[in-house]
């Protein structure tokens, strides 16, 4: 079989920009007309005025009205600005990538994945934050270990703990993944359907037979029961160690005789194992997004014990080399730029590599236009994050204002920071209590949001 270096293989040729519709070239013709009869005494602009006019490069403007080679979107925006036009979605479409000759149709498939949810376990665009990838996999291997990963949403929690039970199967170890989002709303009213529910989940990820009605035992309580069917049957029946990764724990939070009574439940499991061989095979991962805000006694939270990770933002450097693995040149002073903007956020920096690599939009795009606008890539996500925030409480809300609109760190209820901090809209600062915005994209749509809101 004969076999290509990576010099050898056949490129995806890159797409290049838009290019102006019937309808668009006809609306900035019929705007430059006018221009010309109004400010130019009826005689043609030459291209060294339209330069001058649009700030653009002659043979950029010869591209935007030849309507055959693609320009970036941006320029045709200055373009129409420059004549008192605004660019619609009709006025321009992409031009379709060309095929070289021996491409496949994988290859035009090439390129960086959509940003959504766990980032793929071999993809070149996960973001490694040394050394805490490999501290985490050395002590999944340790009997009885338990790690705490906490973050804000969308920091990368999953994608680490899907990295951990990766190289955990690579030891021949038996993993369960599962989020506590899944579970129904009326199980978390009640311990015994809750616990139920949770061992049923975790024998199914161990693909063995449910024998729940074997083990439970109402004399015994569910939480006895619980511990029975863990060791007497799952940890019995299965030889390698169990990886058990349990992911948006703090969903519990607001239930809190439930969230007593399970983290209670789990913290027990964690010291069996320094004094029981059959509990070392139990090996927990847990993920949450906000720090603990109910009061957990201290010798029964998992909370307080284990090896705990929490996911830094970005540095610029890392942002540096990210974009180049997005094949984008940027310099080290635009990654800075750009990592300040975003506050370092991993989701709204391979968004916007994502987008600029299918030249969707440019880097100075996002750094200059408004958030509140249409056709801005952050737009569905600043919209989802007002919605998580308008699904709490009012005060959150109003704690958010404080912040966006204060020039100044602040400092607000202990729990609203903290539930803030959970979508990742503040940070605390690094000494007291005082939060500020996580970063200028917020900053700059939620100030526009409540000043409209004020408004009204």
């Amino acid at each position: 079989m004969i076999t290509m270096s990576k010099e050898q293989e056949p490129r995806r040729r890159r797409k290049r920009g838009v290019i102006l519709t019937k309808q668009g070239l006809k609306k900035l013709l019929q705007a430059k007309a006018q221009a010309e009869e109004r400010e130019n005494g009826g005689y043609r602009y030459t291209l060294e005025t339209l330069s001058d006019r649009t700030g653009l490069a002659v043979d950029t403007l010869m591209k935007v009205f030849a309507c055959e080679m693609g320009v970036d979107k941006k320029t045709l925006k200055d373009c129409f600005k420059a004549f008192n036009l605004v660019l619609e979605t009709g006025d321009f479409y992409r031009r379709e990538p060309e095929i070289e000759a021996g491409q496949t149709w994988q290859l035009l498939h090439e390129g960086p994945e959509l940003p959504e949810g766990q980032v793929p376990l071999h993809s070149d665009f996960y973001v490694e934050r040394s050394p805490i990838e490999s501290e985490c996999y050395k002590a999944i291997l340790q009997p009885g270990a338990l790690i705490r990963i906490k973050a804000p949403r969308r920091m990368g929690k999953t994608s680490l703990m899907m990295r951990i039970l990766t190289q955990a199967a690579r030891q021949r170890y038996n993993t369960v993944a599962l989020s506590l989002q899944l579970a129904d709303s009326n199980l978390l009213q009640n311990l015994d359907k809750f616990l139920q529910w949770f061992c049923a989940n975790v024998t199914l990820g161990l693909q063995l037979p449910n024998k729940l009605s074997d083990y439970w035992d109402d004399m015994f309580g569910s939480k006895i029961s619980c511990k029975i069917y863990f060791e007497e049957y799952l940890l019995a029946k299965t030889n390698p160690p169990i990886i058990l990764a349990l992911d948006d724990v703090d969903r519990l939070f607001q239930y809190r005789d439930l969230a007593d009574d399970f983290f209670g439940l789990l913290r027990a499991w964690h010291e069996e194992a320094k004094n029981r061989e059959i509990w070392q095979k139990l090996r927990l991962i847990v993920a949450h997004s906000t720090e603990v805000y109910i009061p957990l006694n201290v010798n029964q939270s998992p909370f307080n014990v284990g090896l705990p990770i929490e996911l830094p933002t970005l540095t610029a450097e890392q942002v540096f080399n990210l974009a180049h693995k997005h094949q984008l040149d940027w310099s080290m002073e635009q990654a800075e730029k750009f990592c300040s903007f975003v506050g370092g956020n991993p989701y709204l920096i391979r968004l916007a590599m994502y987008h600029i690599w299918h030249e969707d939009t440019t880097l100075e795009e996002l750094l200059t236009d408004s958030p509140m606008s249409d056709d801005n890539i952050y737009r569905h996500h600043l919209t989802r994050q007002l919605w998580n925030l308008q699904q709490q409480n009012e005060g959150l809300e109003q704690g958010l204002a404080k912040v966006v609109l204060s020039s100044k760190p602040i400092e607000l209820d202990l729990i609203q920071a903290f539930q803030l901090q959970s979508l990742g809209l503040v940070r605390f600062q690094s000494k007291g209590n005082t939060v500020s915005s996580s970063c200028q994209l917020y900053t700059q749509y939620f100030q526009a949001y409540f000043e409209a809101k004020n408004n009204l």
